[in-house]
């Protein structure tokens, strides 16, 4: 059975929107999700390429135009585009941008996402403000999509079949989740709350992890193992 399409809601925030606004922002909100999510571009993935098409779609069908974002943009071919790394766009920080010669310093707020926008109050001609279109690229095999993030992680393939215990190093630490047996690849897991912070009307998104077979993944005694290692501490053993 084909699994149900986006909402109308969905979909906008698919493409990083907070709701329905003009053409020219679609377009451009829809071409920076699409670049970040082609399946033949590190960290993309199909099923997530597959989500912005249906989305653009919908998006594209009902003809929802009405100007409910308050920032207006100027044309994308004067803008340079904020590229944000995913731990960027978690906690913040400082990027560059060059316009017209310039070099600029942004501090880009925790939790922008994708097709959103930064102001930089009056940058642009005449004293008005500018309005940059945000990206977010994947880095170090992490890559943001709409509220939520995603990964890959290597397991062995007797875990895929068997099912069991799995530790993940995410960029908030090492957590642990289970495999349930016989699931069909790709198996995907879903951390809760590890994706992009809450900010305005976006929630909390969450992590969600890509299982691959891997030869040089761990066994499950040498996950255990490890795990051993971790608790037991000489200080503990001495205690």
């Amino acid at each position: 059975m084909t699994p149900p399409g986006p909402t109308l809601s969905e979909a906008f925030a698919v493409l990083g929107l907070h709701g329905p606004t003009d053409q020219e922002a679609v377009t451009r909100a829809f071409r920076l999700a699409v670049k970040t999510a082609r399946p033949d571009t590190p960290g993309g993935d199909a099923e997530r390429f597959r989500r912005v098409i249906a989305a653009y779609r919908l998006i594209q069908s009902t003809g929802e135009r009405p100007a409910a974002l308050a920032a207006p943009v100027q044309p994308s071919a004067t803008l340079p585009v904020v590229g944000l790394t995913p731990q960027q766009a978690i906690v913040g920080g400082r990027v560059e941008v060059r316009i017209g010669g310039r070099t600029l310093r942004i501090v880009a707020p925790a939790g922008m996402r994708t097709g959103e926008h930064l102001r930089l109050r009056g940058a642009g001609p005449e004293g008005g403000d500018l309005y940059l279109p945000v990206l977010i690229r994947p880095t170090d095999g992490l890559s943001a999509f709409g509220d939520d993030l995603f990964m890959d992680w290597g397991v062995s393939m007797r875990l895929l079949c068997d099912g069991g215990r799995v530790e993940i190093d995410t960029h908030a630490g090492v957590r642990s989740a289970w495999v349930t047996p016989g699931l069909h690849t790709p198996v995907r897991l879903r951390l809760r709350d590890l994706g992009l912070p809450a900010r305005g009307a976006r929630p909390q998104g969450h992590l969600f992890v890509a299982l691959k077979p891997s030869k040089d993944a761990p066994s499950a005694a040498e996950d255990l193992l490890a795990r051993f290692t971790r608790v037991w501490t000489p200080g503990r053993m001495a205690a």
